[in-house]
């Protein structure tokens, strides 16, 4: 486990204005964005800090729930807990994503739009980034979702199915494309459960013909691949896609009546629809 460490020589100015929690925020920010707090500082006592600040320990609790809230700090209990600052910062922005999608903001066409975006960049990145030990990676998941498509299985068929562009986006090297990318696709995931799968016809071949350009690096050729590809799934999905809000279609699913389902030959099997 790693242990937090404090930051001695870190010091906070007295806050003088109307909003305390909000000026404490916008000086715990500067000292990140200065390199002052790194990923596992522990910052001083909320007594300590109700000090340094010069505000009631009500403002310093506030201010740090915030920052908490966005993912910047891990409220630790215990002697040597306290606010210690966060790595990663994924749940973050996915946990805002998530909220802007179930009030309606970020909307199915906004979603589709950036995942084409992103997905086309990501793997033309990819293509000059990889080694060999990350693409044999990704053969492997290739492999292994065939054999769950030809299995019927399709849980493990769309794990392996939205696996596949987190595999591609590890190998750009770029965690910001890493985390766009898991967030993009966790809500996508939530949207298709919504709306409905696609089929799984077309996801293989797309595959297959991914690793043989990655292979060859042809980065051009990749990216057109992935923009039919995802551009094709756009297309499904905004026509699938419920009128209104979107995270209004959460309800409406939960209430609708299960039917039945009938068993699939093998060839209805690797068909079946999925999430990609």
């Amino acid at each position: 486990m790693t242990r937090s460490s404090r930051n001695s020589d870190l010091e906070f100015q007295p806050v003088v204005g109307p909003r305390p929690a909000d000026e404490i925020i916008a000086q715990v920010r500067e000292h990140l964005q200065q390199g002052r707090l790194k990923v596992g500082s522990r910052l001083p006592s909320e007594r300590e800090l109700s000090s340094q600040f010069q505000v009631s320990r009500n403002s310093v609790r506030q201010a740090l729930r915030s920052l908490a809230n966005m993912g910047l700090l891990d409220i630790r209990l215990g002697a040597n807990g306290g606010p210690v600052v966060r790595g990663g910062g994924a749940e973050a922005v996915l946990s805002g994503l998530s909220d802007l999608y179930a009030l309606g903001t970020i909307r199915p066409e906004h979603l589709t739009q950036v995942r084409v975006l992103l997905g086309v960049e990501v793997v033309r990145l990819a293509c000059s980034a990889f080694d060999d030990s990350e693409l044999a990676v990704l053969r492997n998941n290739v492999q292994e979702a065939s054999q769950a498509a030809d299995a019927g299985d399709l849980a493990r068929r769309t794990s392996l199915n939205l696996d596949f562009y987190r595999i591609l986006a590890r190998m750009t090297r770029n965690p910001i494309l890493e985390l766009l990318t898991d967030a993009v696709l966790v809500l996508t995931e939530r949207f298709v459960e919504q709306t409905g799968r696609t089929s799984n016809r077309s996801v293989m071949p797309m595959r297959r013909k991914m690793l043989q350009l990655l292979e060859q690096r042809d980065a051009d050729a990749a990216a057109d691949v992935m923009r039919q590809h995802l551009m094709q799934l756009q297309r499904i999905y905004l026509k699938a896609a419920p009128a209104g809000n979107a995270g209004q279609a959460s309800a409406a699913q939960a209430s609708a009546p299960s039917r039945p389902r009938s068993a699939k030959t093998p060839a209805a099997a690797r068909n079946a629809a999925a999430v990609d």
